[in-house]
Protein backbone atom coordinates (compact mmCIF):
# COMPACT_ATOMS: atom_id res chain seq x y z
CA UNK A 1 0.00 0.00 0.00
CA UNK A 2 2.90 2.29 0.86
CA UNK A 3 4.34 1.72 -2.60
CA UNK A 4 1.24 2.79 -4.31
CA UNK A 5 0.92 5.69 -2.54
CA UNK A 6 4.69 6.80 -3.25
CA UNK A 7 3.75 6.14 -6.84
CA UNK A 8 0.27 8.24 -7.11
CA UNK A 9 2.15 11.24 -5.21
CA UNK A 10 5.52 10.39 -7.64
CA UNK A 11 3.53 10.87 -10.70
CA UNK A 12 1.23 13.74 -9.25
CA UNK A 13 4.23 15.60 -8.57
CA UNK A 14 5.33 14.97 -12.25
CA UNK A 15 2.35 16.10 -13.85
CA UNK A 16 2.29 19.57 -12.13
CA UNK A 17 5.70 19.84 -12.85
CA UNK A 18 4.99 19.51 -16.39
CA UNK A 19 2.00 21.31 -16.87
CA UNK A 20 3.45 24.13 -14.94
CA UNK A 21 6.27 25.12 -17.17
CA UNK A 22 4.77 26.37 -20.01
CA UNK A 23 3.09 28.41 -17.45
CA UNK A 24 6.13 30.03 -15.98
CA UNK A 25 7.72 30.76 -19.28
CA UNK A 26 4.80 33.05 -20.43
CA UNK A 27 4.98 34.88 -16.58
CA UNK A 28 8.66 35.59 -17.34
CA UNK A 29 7.68 36.84 -21.14
CA UNK A 30 5.39 38.92 -19.36
CA UNK A 31 7.49 40.15 -16.93
CA UNK A 32 9.71 41.09 -19.09
CA UNK A 33 7.17 42.98 -21.24
CA UNK A 34 5.87 44.68 -18.21
CA UNK A 35 9.30 45.89 -17.18
CA UNK A 36 10.51 46.94 -20.86
CA UNK A 37 7.02 49.39 -20.72
CA UNK A 38 7.62 50.66 -17.59
CA UNK A 39 11.49 51.87 -18.71
CA UNK A 40 10.08 53.57 -21.55
CA UNK A 41 7.06 55.12 -18.77
CA UNK A 42 9.57 56.30 -16.76
CA UNK A 43 11.73 57.71 -18.89
CA UNK A 44 8.74 59.83 -20.67
CA UNK A 45 7.68 60.62 -17.15
CA UNK A 46 11.01 62.08 -16.19
CA UNK A 47 11.08 64.92 -19.25
CA UNK A 48 11.03 68.47 -18.13
CA UNK A 49 7.96 69.35 -19.91
CA UNK A 50 5.02 68.23 -21.39
CA UNK A 51 5.10 70.10 -25.04
CA UNK A 52 8.88 68.35 -24.77
CA UNK A 53 7.59 64.85 -24.39
CA UNK A 54 4.84 65.04 -26.84
CA UNK A 55 7.13 65.77 -29.71
CA UNK A 56 9.77 63.13 -28.76
CA UNK A 57 6.69 60.57 -28.52
CA UNK A 58 5.49 61.90 -32.04
CA UNK A 59 9.13 61.79 -33.31
CA UNK A 60 9.10 57.97 -32.02
CA UNK A 61 6.11 57.08 -33.40
CA UNK A 62 7.18 58.70 -36.77
CA UNK A 63 10.62 56.93 -37.06
CA UNK A 64 9.04 53.60 -36.17
CA UNK A 65 6.04 53.56 -38.43
CA UNK A 66 8.99 54.87 -41.53
CA UNK A 67 10.83 51.23 -40.06
CA UNK A 68 8.11 49.23 -40.31
CA UNK A 69 7.05 50.78 -43.66
CA UNK A 70 10.50 49.90 -44.69
CA UNK A 71 10.84 46.62 -43.48
CA UNK A 72 7.33 45.52 -45.23
CA UNK A 73 8.74 46.68 -48.28
CA UNK A 74 12.11 44.81 -48.44
CA UNK A 75 10.54 41.46 -47.08
CA UNK A 76 8.95 41.12 -50.47
CA UNK A 77 10.36 38.46 -52.38
CA UNK A 78 11.75 34.95 -52.16
CA UNK A 79 14.20 33.85 -50.27
CA UNK A 80 16.20 30.44 -49.74
CA UNK A 81 17.19 28.87 -46.16
CA UNK A 82 20.29 27.28 -45.75
CA UNK A 83 21.19 24.18 -46.28
CA UNK A 84 20.44 21.89 -42.98
CA UNK A 85 22.39 18.32 -43.32
CA UNK A 86 20.12 16.04 -41.55
CA UNK A 87 21.48 12.15 -40.47
CA UNK A 88 19.63 10.89 -43.96
CA UNK A 89 19.91 13.84 -46.13
CA UNK A 90 20.06 18.08 -46.67
CA UNK A 91 16.93 20.12 -46.57
CA UNK A 92 16.40 23.44 -48.01
CA UNK A 93 13.64 25.60 -47.85
CA UNK A 94 12.27 28.54 -50.00
CA UNK A 95 9.51 30.96 -48.84
CA UNK A 96 7.89 33.70 -50.92
CA UNK A 97 7.25 36.97 -48.94
CA UNK A 98 4.28 39.30 -49.69
CA UNK A 99 4.36 42.75 -48.24
CA UNK A 100 6.13 41.34 -45.06
CA UNK A 101 3.83 37.94 -45.06
CA UNK A 102 4.97 35.01 -45.99
CA UNK A 103 2.57 33.48 -48.40
CA UNK A 104 4.26 30.00 -49.41
CA UNK A 105 7.03 27.82 -47.63
CA UNK A 106 8.24 24.57 -50.15
CA UNK A 107 11.42 22.30 -49.57
CA UNK A 108 13.48 22.48 -52.50
CA UNK A 109 15.96 20.07 -51.07
CA UNK A 110 14.86 16.76 -49.17
CA UNK A 111 16.26 13.36 -48.06
CA UNK A 112 15.66 10.76 -51.32
CA UNK A 113 17.94 8.20 -51.49
CA UNK A 114 16.18 5.60 -50.78
CA UNK A 115 12.50 4.36 -51.04
CA UNK A 116 12.32 4.83 -47.18
CA UNK A 117 13.51 8.16 -47.50
CA UNK A 118 11.32 8.88 -50.26
CA UNK A 119 8.45 7.79 -48.16
CA UNK A 120 8.96 9.51 -45.83
CA UNK A 121 9.83 12.91 -47.29
CA UNK A 122 6.80 12.75 -49.61
CA UNK A 123 4.14 12.70 -46.82
CA UNK A 124 5.94 14.90 -44.07
CA UNK A 125 7.33 17.87 -46.25
CA UNK A 126 3.46 18.90 -47.47
CA UNK A 127 2.78 19.04 -43.91
CA UNK A 128 5.73 21.29 -43.18
CA UNK A 129 4.60 23.20 -45.86
CA UNK A 130 0.87 24.07 -45.20
CA UNK A 131 2.05 24.29 -40.82
CA UNK A 132 5.11 27.20 -42.05
CA UNK A 133 2.69 29.40 -43.59
CA UNK A 134 -0.32 28.55 -41.06
CA UNK A 135 2.17 29.84 -38.69
CA UNK A 136 3.80 32.64 -40.34
CA UNK A 137 6.94 31.60 -38.60
CA UNK A 138 9.06 28.62 -37.77
CA UNK A 139 7.48 27.51 -34.38
CA UNK A 140 6.05 24.42 -35.83
CA UNK A 141 5.53 20.67 -34.78
CA UNK A 142 7.45 18.06 -36.19
CA UNK A 143 6.16 15.45 -37.86
CA UNK A 144 5.77 12.04 -36.34
CA UNK A 145 8.29 9.65 -38.45
CA UNK A 146 10.27 12.46 -39.88
CA UNK A 147 12.28 13.52 -36.78
CA UNK A 148 15.23 14.06 -38.70
CA UNK A 149 13.65 15.76 -41.98
CA UNK A 150 11.62 17.96 -39.56
CA UNK A 151 14.00 19.38 -37.92
CA UNK A 152 16.33 19.74 -40.34
CA UNK A 153 12.98 21.67 -41.96
CA UNK A 154 12.80 24.08 -39.17
CA UNK A 155 16.38 25.00 -38.92
CA UNK A 156 16.44 26.17 -42.83
CA UNK A 157 12.76 27.59 -42.57
CA UNK A 158 14.40 29.83 -39.53
CA UNK A 159 17.29 30.55 -42.08
CA UNK A 160 15.05 32.15 -44.90
CA UNK A 161 12.93 33.79 -42.43
CA UNK A 162 16.21 35.33 -40.68
CA UNK A 163 16.83 36.62 -44.64
CA UNK A 164 13.68 38.01 -44.86
CA UNK A 165 13.58 39.77 -41.69
CA UNK A 166 10.61 38.15 -40.38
Amino acid sequence: MRRILIAIGTTLTGLVLLFSFPTSLNRIAAANAVGAAATGSAATTTSTSTADADAAAAAAQAAADAAAAAAATSASGTYDGAVASTRFGEVQVRITVVDGVMTASEAIAYPGGDRKNVQISSFSIPILNQEAVAAGSANIAMVSGATYTSGGYIDSLQSALDQAGL
